[in-house]
């Protein structure tokens, strides 16, 4: 044991070394956290492209769907037609349309993420 009280060893811990930013750089992830000006931009970019999305594929139903009730009326004996146009001639279309505005949403989504986390 030492004689001399400054000779005493002492532990010092702290957080990791490479756990510590820089300072002054701040991630995306944090801007959108604090709710900053430019946290508020990353997120209505975010939103603003899932709107477009929204309103293509709503473009898309309306010219898809809108002239159907026109159709019908020109063809008042055509009660077969009408049946089978509605049950099997939109089903598939509707489903290709909702798949591909699901795909576009997550596509969408994970660019936000790649922006945010700068990966």
């Amino acid at each position: 044991m030492p004689q001399n009280p400054a000779e005493r060893r002492v532990v010092v811990t702290g957080p990791p070394r490479r756990a510590r930013r820089v300072s002054g750089y701040y991630r995306p992830r944090t801007e959108i956290d604090e709710q900053t000006t430019l946290g508020h931009t990353y997120v209505r970019s975010l939103m603003r492209t899932q709107l477009r999305a929204a309103l293509a594929v709503f473009a898309v139903l309306g010219l898809l769907v809108g002239p159907l009730p026109l159709l019908f009326a020109a063809m008042p004996d055509a009660r077969g037609l009408e049946w089978a146009v509605l049950g099997f001639g939109l089903y598939a279309p509707l489903v290709l349309l909702a798949r591909w505005y699901v795909r576009r949403a997550e596509r969408n989504e994970r660019d936000f993420v790649r922006l945010v986390e700068d990966r």
